[in-house]
């Protein structure tokens, strides 16, 4: 079984972009606390590091990984080595990226919008995938791709939220990718929900 296997025990992932670090910890232990194993803290500025730091070093109190998201260059990657993180994420795929994650041991999640991409992130041994834009690409194309690539698993991220949630994972996404929804409380009981039903 792969990181990604044991990671995703749940239907939702946490991503925690844009914030301080104290309101970084404070979301990602209200993530903890619904049964959300997943967390990714996206560094695309040096100003986000210090709030992946101190993901990490809650998540570690917890016995929690923590991922590095929004990775786009080597450099990023050797930083989030650095910080700790137990895995990183990436918008799109970059052979290079996803080469040095193996080489670093970071489980690494690209990010595909065509079945080109999804072939050539198989053929780089990588067996999950993050679908973005997920909301537009729409849940039917969750649906069409589980045709030509049956055992695919996929992360659905961008625009996901408690509403339309369900709708995708029943299209055939394993986990949805959840931002904003985190601190909207009248989404948390729906989030809460999607986690005790799987």
């Amino acid at each position: 079984m792969g990181f990604f296997d044991k990671l995703f025990t749940g239907p939702v992932m946490a991503i925690l972009r844009g914030m301080d670090p104290q309101r970084t910890v404070e979301l990602a232990e209200r993530a903890w606390d619904l049964g959300i194993e997943a967390v990714e803290v996206p560094i695309e500025t040096q100003r986000a590091e210090s709030s992946l730091r101190a993901a990490v070093l809650a998540g570690a109190k917890r016995d929690r990984p923590v991922g590095a998201g929004t990775i786009v260059t080597t450099e990023q990657l050797h930083t989030a080595k650095e910080l700790g993180a137990a895995f990183t994420v990436a918008p799109g795929l970059d052979p290079e990226v996803a080469r040095l994650s193996a080489e670093l041991d970071l489980p690494h999640l690209p990010g595909v919008a065509t079945p080109s991409e999804i072939q050539h992130a198989h053929r780089l041994g990588l067996s999950w995938i993050k679908a973005f834009p997920a909301a537009e690409l729409g849940a039917g194309w969750f649906r069409a791709m589980l045709g030509p690539f049956p055992g695919l698993r996929m992360v659905a991220t961008g625009g996901m939220n408690s509403h339309n949630a369900p709708e995708f994972l029943a299209a055939g996404a394993a986990v949805v990718a959840v931002g904003s929804a985190l601190e909207d409380a009248d989404q948390l009981p729906a989030l809460a929900k999607l986690v005790d039903n799987s």
